[in-house]
């Protein structure tokens, strides 16, 4: 699931990267809809399965990674990072 969140965050991170300026407003939006989309995927399993434990289990992770995604769109944030420049806005992203 980290390997699908990652590429995820650094697909949105090279978007945002083609349309120039400060773009950290937009793109701790993207990294944190990101990581909300695989969170209701998540969250649409547990509804499918029959089995509560792993329901349970599934809801849990969602939650972490709503959790992890409001985490690091405030680190962008707060790092102001300039989107303008690609190779900057992955490397803050992914030193998270």
């Amino acid at each position: 699931m980290k390997k699908i969140s990652f590429a995820l965050v650094g697909a949105a991170s090279l978007a945002l990267a083609a349309c120039g300026g400060k773009g950290d407003d937009s793109l701790a939006a993207n990294v944190e809809a990101n990581y909300d989309n695989a969170a209701d995927n998540l969250e649409a399993v547990a509804d499918n399965t029959t089995n509560e434990a792993q329901a349970d289990t599934l809801e849990n992770q969602a939650d972490q990674l709503r959790d992890e995604g409001d985490r690091k769109a405030d680190k962008i944030d707060d790092a102001d990072v300039n989107a303008q420049n690609g190779a900057e806005a992955a490397a803050a992203v992914n030193a998270m």
